[in-house]
């Protein structure tokens, strides 16, 4: 039986939000559209307080910001980046080209071909997230991208060094310093002062992600990302101290960033309730993480591990914890997820900022159908065919010409027969019969 001894807002409520937002964004777009460069000053005047000479840094401004950093800062950042280029690369080289005799001279084939432009969405407003840096400019350089135009907010009135630094060892060859909405629109559909890009990728809040969502088709995107998302799935084998650590330092993200605890053990689900009070006392960030669990936060009781697959999948959690005795069964079974991390030693925030998998994953149960951010979101899986003889372009033409006429394509079907004359040694062929008209 599942019961819920927490839960969070009503749907209802939630959906009255993301309308709100909806309009919002509608306008900005618009007015970018329309009056360009000059709304795009607008906005970041009335949102970040921010009216550079120019948005863009030159090499000298990100130099300066680099020399704000410690050594020890820069190793840091390094270390993190070469976790998150192995990986990467490793999922590059997994990627090959293909090119196969399929048919007796029939050659198909596909390439790879990385996107000429990318933009990628650093966030800092609240939280310097210099990681995100890693995760889609990095990335994006190693699927073979050659032009990245990364851009972030400023940070208590001026560009953040350690996001800076972090963008400029990634390999982006554009640094913007500009927010929100109006800088992924900025990317997206280009102004004077900033070319379009191809594609839009990184995390943001609400306003951003959707942006992203109502620019989608005008350029591609790398998934609806919303507010971060934690699941823990736990048992008796860890104490509700662990889990309680776990949930908020989630729930720290924003204020509508839903945490849940799953468990198949009451004492415990018990134990993190008070413990969550507890630390909501000390937390640095409580303000925030305390609204977010009052409002988000959720803690579910199952009886067996297959209930709780089965809510787990239910809930398809942009990031999930596994706690439990036996992690490999939800490895094994779970279909559902943003990103697993299994067992207590590892945990959301080593994905997020240094183990080497990508922290950009997909929220609002959209990982029912996407995974997250990664190499291969940078490449476009591109078809091509050749034909090799004279007999296999008539062979292939005699079956075409068939199927198409069953469609009543003649003109599809008439490609197919050029060739079967031509090829075939048969120039007086003319096959076309619309399907009605036969007897």
């Amino acid at each position: 039986m599942i019961r819920y001894l927490k839960q969070g807002r009503a749907a209802a409520a939630k959906t009255d939000d993301d309308a709100k937002v909806r309009v919002t964004v509608e306008g900005i777009i618009h007015d970018i559209e329309t009056r360009g460069d000059e709304a795009v000053r607008d906005y970041s005047r009335k949102f970040d307080n921010w009216d550079p000479a120019d948005f863009r840094l030159s090499r000298a401004e990100i130099e300066a910001a680099r020399k704000q950093l410690t050594p020890r800062e820069i190793e840091d950042i390094a270390f993190a980046q070469h976790q998150v280029r192995n990986f990467a690369q490793i999922q590059r080289d997994s990627m090959r080209d293909v090119e196969v005799e399929t048919f007796p001279g029939v050659v198909l084939g596909h390439r790879h071909v990385p996107m000429n432009a990318v933009g990628c969405y650093i966030p800092g407003g609240k939280y310097p997230l210099l990681a995100s840096a890693h995760m889609s400019v990095l990335t994006a350089k190693v699927a073979g991208v050659p032009r990245v135009v990364s851009t972030a907010p400023p940070y208590q009135g001026k560009p953040h060094p350690a996001i800076v630094t972090a963008m400029d060892m990634a390999g982006a060859d554009e640094i913007l310093v500009l927010g929100g909405v109006q800088a992924v629109v900025a990317m997206a559909v280009g102004t004077p002062s900033v070319a379009p890009v191809d594609m839009l990728v990184g995390p943001g809040n609400m306003f951003v992600a959707e942006a992203k969502r109502q620019l989608y088709g005008r350029v591609g995107i790398d998934l609806f990302a919303g507010p971060t998302e934690t699941l823990v799935i736990a048992d008796e084998s860890v104490d509700g101290e662990l889990c309680a650590v776990d949930l908020l330092g989630q729930a720290e993200h924003g204020p509508t960033s839903p945490a849940v605890l799953l468990t198949i053990s009451e004492k415990l689900a018990r134990d993190t309730l008070a413990e969550i009070e507890r630390q909501l006392k000390v937390l640095p960030t409580a303000a925030v993480a305390a609204q977010s669990w009052a409002d988000y936060g959720e803690v579910i009781v199952c009886d067996t591990y297959e209930e709780m697959l089965e809510v787990a999948d239910s809930i398809a959690s942009e990031h999930v914890q596994v706690m439990t005795r036996e992690p490999d069964y939800f490895l094994e079974n779970m279909t559902n997820y943003g990103a697993l991390f299994l067992g207590p030693r590892t945990n959301v925030a080593f994905g997020d900022k240094v183990i080497g998998t990508n922290h950009t994953l997909p929220t609002n149960r959209n990982a029912r159908y996407t995974g997250g951010l990664w190499v291969g979101k940078f490449l476009k899986t591109c078809t091509y065919q050749r034909v090799l003889t004279d007999e296999a372009s008539a062979t292939m033409g005699e079956y075409c010409s068939r199927l198409c006429h069953m469609e009543n394509f003649a003109g599809h079907g008439e490609q197919a027969n050029i060739r079967v004359r031509r090829y075939g040694n048969r120039p007086d062929l003319t096959w076309y019969r619309p399907v009605e008209a036969r007897s």
